[in-house]
């Protein structure tokens, strides 16, 4: 019995298959990207334009610093994620004329007229060990206590929350609670 040859198999279209496959994984396979921070920097500064020196009050300031190990400072104590939002608000409305909380000062806002708005600036410093998860945690919190007192007081003045105003309306909320928050570079304190 003589032993037949062994077919050579053709794999010229095997490229071509994997390469299907490859594009097919690709075209229905979805990324979630729900995490993250839509911010809209500000255009970089005109060389030959002065900057004026602005000094802000210290009383005015809401220091925020969170640690290598994710703890998290609210002008030098210790607090909880849980709290950060409250704390947030209670400095930008400080309803009993605190000494130790912001100021206010008389603006004129359309819609509004004559009221005594806000002079708080949040500042934001995380050590560069301090994990993603968390910086986004502790930003998703001042941004939210930033939104909840815009959203309050459109519904107590227009009946409406603050996203269904319009446009104008919008502008005068914010210029209400104009509270920047300034993130200041990310510095190694431990020594990990």
């Amino acid at each position: 019995m003589a032993k037949r040859a062994i077919q050579p198999i053709n794999a010229g279209s095997m490229a071509d298959i994997a390469f299907l496959l490859l594009i097919f994984f690709l075209v229905t396979t979805t990324m979630d990207s729900d995490t993250g921070l839509l911010r809209l920097l500000p255009p970089p500064p005109d060389p030959n334009q002065e900057t004026p020196e602005s000094q802000i009050n210290d009383r005015n300031i809401l220091e925020v610093k969170v640690n290598l190990d994710d703890l998290l400072l609210v002008e030098g104590e210790l607090a909880r994620l849980e709290e950060l939002r409250d704390i947030t608000k209670e400095f930008i409305l400080n309803p009993t004329d605190d000494q130790g909380m912001s100021e206010k000062e008389m603006k004129t806002i359309p819609f509004f007229g004559d009221v005594m708005a806000t002079k708080a600036v949040i500042s934001l410093q995380n050590d560069r060990g301090t994990t993603y998860s968390v910086y986004i945690a502790v930003q998703n919190e001042l941004l939210a206590a930033r939104d909840e007192l815009k959203n309050d007081l459109a519904i107590n003045t227009w009946g409406i929350g603050y996203y269904e105003l319009d446009e104008e309306k919008q502008k005068a909320v914010d210029d209400y609670y104009f509270v920047p928050i300034s993130e200041a570079e990310p510095k190694r304190v431990g020594g990990r």
